[in-house]
């Protein structure tokens, strides 16, 4: 069973490991690097004003989340779950976890690289709409941005 709790310093090696991990899969695609050289300073220093939140596992941190909220937008970065975890409800778990520790939020606002089917899927999954795409964005990625409108009753089909 997967607990979601607040990530302590002591979890920032395994959250570096774990986004590490889950990028890598990416490398043939796109440029990852910023990612995948992030360093536990930086995650210090995004600790400092954001939330960090990790998914357990057995006593095993098996994913993280970061995100933070201004304006009223809460921006969700990061998500990341170990190769041996996906596709086992972590994501959703840590997603729906930063979402309600947002209740204030008007927005939800997530962006994720625009050729990874699997994560577009898990935002459509949880009710994240298409809102942007940014072409060639930093580090030349082309990335896909999603919102969630959480006071917005959704259209009747």
């Amino acid at each position: 069973m997967v607990s979601i709790r607040r990530a302590t310093e002591r979890d920032f090696p395994d959250i570096l490991r774990i986004q590490r991990e889950a990028f890598s899969e990416y490398l043939k695609v796109y440029e990852v690097s910023p990612w995948m050289k992030e360093t536990l300073e930086n995650v210090k220093l995004d600790a400092a004003d954001k939330i960090i939140l990790v998914a357990q596992e057995e006593g095993l941190v098996v994913g993280s989340v970061r995100f933070w909220t201004v304006a009223g937008v809460c921006v969700i970065r990061l998500l990341s779950v170990s190769l041996a975890h996906q596709g086992r409800g972590v994501g959703k778990a840590l997603m729906r976890e930063a979402e309600g520790m947002a209740p204030d939020a008007h927005k939800f606002y997530v962006c994720t690289m625009l050729r990874t089917p699997r994560n577009i899927g898990l935002f459509l999954s949880l009710g994240y709409r298409p809102e942007s795409l940014l072409p060639n964005h930093y580090h030349k990625l082309d990335l896909i941005c999603f919102a969630k409108y959480p006071h917005v009753e959704p259209p009747r089909q």
